[in-house]
């Protein structure tokens, strides 16, 4: 089901979308980096560091979750199987004739 709507934005405009805050912030932290006392200094490169990690951490998650669980995985192909073996076993079970013919002693 992923291949029946390809992405079609070009490689370099997600590339650069991605690149530009970080670009963005390392020139601010660099004209901004003789203004402000050392250990502030410190402080704030340790904060923005951490928050560009946890920016960065759903992006990492995805990929190694479509790594593990993705339809070229040992564990996504199982899992696709099982699918496709289960067929309509997750269905709710109703049927209005079975429902009728159950009224009427039938079944």
């Amino acid at each position: 089901m992923e291949d029946d709507h390809p992405d079609l934005t070009p490689q370099w405009i997600e590339v650069s979308a991605l690149a530009a805050p970080a670009l963005l912030g390392t020139a601010a932290g660099l004209m901004l980096s003789d203004l402000m006392h050392r250990n502030a200094r410190r402080g704030v490169g340790l904060g923005l560091g951490a928050l560009g990690i946890l920016a960065i951490l759903p992006f990492v998650v995805d990929g190694v979750a479509g790594l593990v669980t993705g339809p070229r995985s040992r564990y996504g192909v199982r899992r696709k199987i099982q699918l496709i073996r289960d067929g309509g076993n997750g269905l709710p079970d109703h049927d209005g004739v079975a429902d009728e013919l159950r009224e009427q002693g039938l079944i």
